[in-house]
């Protein structure tokens, strides 16, 4: 199975694009690279993983990945407080990476236990 062909990947990458667009103006130099790096981290990190093919690299890069889902979660949180998100868009977003968080720990339960 390729990457491009998983909904989890084509909704993070989707997700990203978004935050690349939203922040594009933002005079917040560090925000807005540090929330769009961690929005990229997650389709990337997918897709390194599946790309390398054994179920081990694949989970490893899903734990990646969930780790940056927490921290992009994070980073909404603030942006919220911060006045950068408006608290509707950011618990949209924030439902979306828990539903792809959850998503990822179900396929690294898969790729470190593949004979179940």
């Amino acid at each position: 199975m390729s990457f491009e062909d998983l909904d989890i990947w084509k909704r993070s990458a989707r997700l990203s694009a978004t935050l690349y667009q939203m922040f594009r103006d933002l005079k917040d130099w560090g925000f807005r690279d540090q929330i769009t790096r961690s929005g990229l981290s997650i389709p990337s990190n997918i897709a390194e993983g599946f790309e390398r093919e054994s179920p081990a690299e694949i989970a490893r890069f899903l734990t990646i990945a969930k780790g940056s889902a927490g921290e992009l979660i994070t980073q909404i949180y603030i942006g919220i407080e911060a006045g950068y998100i408006d608290k509707a868009i950011g618990r949209a977003w924030v439902t979306e990476l828990k539903e792809l968080s959850a998503m990822m720990a179900s396929l690294i339960r898969k790729h470190r236990n593949p004979q179940i």
